[in-house]
């Protein structure tokens, strides 16, 4: 009795806020900040806009969900969400693997002025549902200051 009790209490929750996979519900949701090497301002204008777009490509690709991006000349905030499945280091490297790798190509003065394009370091913070709209916001408003 109480496995039926359990199934239609987890049957009404919603979908929006919760990853449903074969096996497992999951809210998991991630705050990331990285840099450039030495901090440099080097991401703006057209590098700011393909680094968004290369952004997007490789979150879709790991099957997670962009919540709020924000690039800034010397720092990247991503807060997403993610799947069960993907450790957060795992998802982090292969965004910026992606990234550096692409960028660099394309834009060949980011190869002369910097040895790599990131720094090896990264932040990543979890947040519950409590706090993720105050991440959200803090993300959003960080061109207005």
């Amino acid at each position: 009795m109480p496995t039926i009790e359990l199934w239609c209490i987890i049957g009404t929750v919603s979908t929006e806020r919760y990853r449903h996979l074969r096996g497992s519900v999951s809210t998991l949701t991630y705050h990331f900040v990285w840099c450039p090497k030495y901090r440099r301002k080097v991401l703006v204008g057209p590098v700011e806009t393909k680094l968004r777009d290369l952004i997007h490509e490789k979150v879709k690709e790991l099957h997670c969900e962009i919540v709020a991006l924000e690039v800034m000349p010397n720092h990247v905030h991503l807060f997403l969400k993610a799947p069960p499945t993907h450790a957060p280091q795992h998802i982090v490297n292969q965004i910026k693997g992606y990234a550096s790798h692409e960028l660099r190509e394309r834009f060949p003065a980011l190869k002369s002025r910097l040895p790599s394009l990131w720094s090896r370091s990264y932040y990543v913070g979890s947040a519950g549902a409590v706090s993720a709209a105050t991440i959200q916001q803090y993300i959003e408003q960080q061109k207005e200051s």
